[in-house]
């Protein structure tokens, strides 16, 4: 009987023990518990001397003891769980209330909006810096013209702030000034050979070479979307830039505006041109502070003003930006320049002259003055190859080779007059000829 009383109670403490264990297990495993502390809890019911209940202890608890101690373990190891779950909710929960901090910072964005960042937000992209300030400093700080500039362009949709960020970085370059002060001759000292020598050079023709040989695919596209001699395209990046080589040293945006602000004779010009300018960075998304250029304000490859860039820059290489420093896109701008001021396709552009007297040299000259073929044959001018081409204008060049001197005779043609839409010069016209001749000769498709 007290054997009896004593297994009683080991089996109810190690069933105390089971329920203890599984306070925090799920539902399931509880039943399967309380099942199995039942059925012992039930033995002790019979009378104790049952000797039958003395083999059944041994046999009983090896079976049920391994269930036990692998419940319990699975309750801890689900108690761990729980406890790992409810840590990741108070870890998120502080997570959110951190992310959620910021809002009241986002509500008060319209103080934001004063400052430099928004201002910029539609004139922004590739390369554009934050500008904003509150009025103009700098350099030209309280000008009248500047701010007056200003005010114009607020009226074109600019930020006024925007602007004032803008022109408050800008310098007034006194060489730029000192250029425009000097006196500029329009012919070159020393006349067309001296000017000649500067770009028909063989270096320049074998640059020129190696640049179409590079460009080449590019160069024919061009030639049969605009109808222009490649050959033109590469003499008018040889002139301007030596292909890239020399694109100017010059903030565009100091030069125009320094220009426009010194220059009296043509500040309205430079005007137009800063407009133009800013226009251009803001369609282009560009920096207006970062473009150099030449001490006048032209860009890219073929030196291009702002107005220019306007009105016939093209998106060349496909890339949704008409970008005049990457030569694909300058081959495109410069054929369609030429195309949109009457390059004929085929046609001459110009050809040595053969005089029977010097009348030709007393009679006025260049690319302002139209004769017929009947006309320059009265004065003994007619080309040495004895054929005239049948264009819409016909002009006698006679080119200076020492002031004073000899002139040296050429006859151009309609497309010459269009070389001098790009640049108003005779000899600049003349130097693109003949650079474009024999570099198209070195390539191999001169005639």
């Amino acid at each position: 009987m007290k054997a009896g009383r004593l297994w009683l109670g080991g089996v109810m403490l190690t069933s105390c023990f089971g329920v203890l264990s599984g306070c925090t297990a799920t539902p399931q495993k509880t039943e399967v518990s309380t099942t199995v502390d039942t059925k012992k809890l039930a033995q002790p019911a019979t009378e104790p001397q049952i000797v039958v209940a003395a083999p059944v202890r041994p046999i009983t608890p090896p079976a049920s003891q391994p269930r036990k101690v692998s419940a319990a373990q699975q309750r801890l190891a689900q108690l761990r769980l729980l406890r790992q779950q409810e840590w990741e909710r108070q870890q998120a929960a502080k997570q959110q209330q951190v992310s959620a901090a910021p809002k009241p910072v986002r509500q008060a964005r319209p103080v934001q909006q004063q400052a430099p960042a928004p201002s910029s937000v539609s004139y922004g992209g590739k390369g554009v810096g934050h500008y904003y300030a509150a009025s103009l400093t700098g350099d030209f700080a309280g000008d009248p013209r500047l701010l007056s500039f200003i005010e114009q362009m607020a009226s074109r949709g600019f930020n006024r702030n925007y602007l004032f960020g803008v022109f408050s970085q800008v310098r007034n370059r006194d060489e730029v000034a000192r250029l425009w002060a000097s006196p500029a001759s329009a012919s070159s000292p020393g006349g067309w050979y001296n000017y000649r020598s500067k770009f028909v050079t063989p270096a320049n023709i074998q640059k020129g070479t190696q640049f179409w040989q590079q460009y080449a695919g590019h160069l024919q596209r061009a030639h049969q979307q605009y109808g222009v001699d490649p050959a033109y395209i590469v003499g008018i990046m040889g002139v301007e830039t030596r292909w890239g080589r020399i694109l100017g040293k010059h903030r565009v945006i100091d030069a125009l505006t320094t220009s426009a602000l010194t220059n009296q004779r043509r500040s309205d010009f430079f005007f137009e041109e800063l407009a133009n300018y800013m226009l251009m960075t803001r369609s282009e998304r560009m920096d207006p502070l970062a473009p150099k250029g030449s001490y006048a304000g032209a860009m890219g490859y073929g030196q291009f003003m702002p107005s220019s860039f306007r009105s016939y820059a093209v998106d060349f290489d496909g890339d949704g930006i008409k970008d005049l420093w990457n030569p694909v896109d300058a081959i495109g701008s410069i054929a369609n320049y030429f195309a949109e001021h009457g390059w004929r396709s085929g046609q001459e552009v110009a050809v040595p002259a053969e005089v029977a007297s010097s009348d030709y040299a007393n009679v006025p000259d260049g690319f302002k003055v139209k004769y017929s073929p009947g006309q320059l044959a009265q004065i003994g001018v007619a080309p040495k190859s004895g054929r005239w081409s049948n264009t819409a204008r016909t002009h006698l060049v006679a080119l200076s080779t020492v002031p004073g001197g000899y002139k040296e005779p050429w006859i151009g043609y309609h497309n010459f007059y269009v070389i001098t839409r790009y640049n108003h010069s005779n000899y600049y016209a003349m130097a693109v000829h003949q650079l474009a001749h024999a570099v198209k000769n070195k390539v191999g498709g001169g005639n």
